[in-house]
Parts: C-alpha cells; structure tokens; sequence
C-alpha cells in the first residue's frame, strides 16, 4: 500500500500515467487493455467501465470501479477536446515510466506487477479466489492462485485460527 502511495505520489507529474496506474491497481486490467479503452467506455453514472480483454477476446460490460477513480476519470475527461474518443490519446511513455520507477528505486516494476498488486491486496482482504478470477478475467481460479495471489486468504484465516497468542 505505502509502494503504491509512492508511485502515484511520484506519478503525479504526469496526469495520463498516474490514472494509467490507478486504473491499474483498482482494476488489475493489463496495460494494452487501458490503452485501448474509450471514453464511451467509462460508465460514470454506474461506477463501472466496459472492458475488452485482447488477450482472452473477452468484454466485460460492467466492471466495477471505485467511486473515487472514476470521480477522478470524469475530471481528466473533462480536460479533453470535445470529440475525443481514446480515454488516452496520449501514447504510453516508457521514458517517463522509467523515470517514476528509478525515484521510488522500484526498478523491475512493469505494469504487470501493478496486476498482481492488484490481485494480491483482495486476497490479503478476504476476497475470494472465484471473485478474484472473475476481476482478472482468468480462465481458472488455480491460475489465479498460482501466479496472482501471494497467499491463499482462506489458507491465510485457516492458519490464523491457531491459539498461538496462547503458546507465546
């Protein structure tokens, strides 16, 4: 959380990146995926967005947002010309992102991290491996598992149930 705190602290130079990145830990899309989505695409009445997994060949219709991300959205898309269709026209600028992940001295962090970050904070919040898999748009929730989660929440509250406060 304090990793993520940084980097949008230090994103903040760059307005397009750092909504890049918040879409990415709200959300776990992949970078191709924001990329690709449209203004249309952002549901601000429902909190929601449509996504196209280009990966998978997926939509997801209504995918939750939180409310202050897409309060944030509204206000970027304000700044837009009128008839702007890309939610970023703007290209994705690997210069700038090497220079964020230089000053928070995060040097092998890839979009792809900012997924399993994601995935990694509903498993630490309870959230279930189904729910998880379903958000991510994986085909299982073992793939889930294997690559996305640190610990399994239901094996973390299993272990969690020991009387150890009464050993130590």
């Amino acid at each position: 959380v304090q990793q993520v705190r940084a980097l949008l602290t230090t994103a903040a130079k760059y307005p397009t990146l750092r909504l890049r990145i918040l879409l990415a830990v709200t959300t776990g899309l992949r970078r191709g995926d924001i990329e690709a989505m449209g203004i249309g695409d952002v549901h601000f009445d429902r909190n929601t967005i449509t996504t196209r997994n280009r990966k998978a060949g997926k939509t997801m219709p209504e995918r939750p947002v939180p409310e202050e991300i897409v309060t944030e959205l509204s206000n970027y898309v304000a700044t837009l010309p009128d008839g702007q269709e890309r939610l970023f026209p703007d290209r994705f600028s690997p210069k700038k992102w090497d220079r964020i992940r230089e000053q928070v001295k995060f040097p092998g962090l890839t979009f792809q991290v900012l997924r399993k970050t994601f995935a990694s904070l509903l498993a630490q919040r309870g959230v279930s491996t189904a729910v998880t898999q379903r958000l991510l748009e994986h085909s299982s929730p073992q793939l889930t598992n294997d690559v996305y989660t640190n610990v399994d929440p239901v094996l973390r509250q299993a272990v969690n149930q020991l009387p150890v406060s009464d050993w130590v």
